[in-house]
């Protein structure tokens, strides 16, 4: 086995907002994903290029810049990187909402995790979560 692919630990915790925000290259802001009409990813949107990197290799949104020789470059009109499109794989945006939420694993977990930590009862827990609470 290469020592590469070989590790000796992994862990897994909780990322706050502020994690998440520095791992993200853009905030999603409109949910739509392609034009129908260009079938080019819509700006701001689930597939924007501009937050997660070109479709086409070594080429901006609006073909001003198309070739190797301009890698690294931030397009003036389209605001997109001039790199592989193989950073869409890599890239992560994010999407700030209106109220906070929780994970389902959180709350639907047996014993429930979340109750356990606030010392809330599950149909407690449920209110609060679901905004029924009065």
């Amino acid at each position: 086995m290469s020592s590469e692919s070989s590790f000796g630990l992994m862990q897994i915790g909780l990322a706050t907002a502020e994690d998440i925000r520095g791992w993200s290259y853009g905030e999603v802001k409109k949910p739509e994903t392609i034009n129908y009409r260009t079938l080019k990813p819509e700006k701001d949107g689930l597939f924007c290029e501009k937050i997660f990197g070109p479709s086409r290799d070594w080429e901006c949104y609006c073909g001003k810049y198309k070739r190797v020789r301009f890698k690294g470059i931030i397009c003036e009109r389209c605001g997109v990187e001039v790199t592989r499109a193989k950073v869409r794989r890599e890239r992560m945006g994010h999407i700030e909402l209106a109220a906070p939420v929780t994970h389902i694993w959180y709350f639907k977990g047996v014993p429930s995790r979340l109750g356990y930590l606030l010392d809330l009862a599950p149909k407690d827990l449920e209110k609060v979560i679901y905004f029924a609470a009065t």
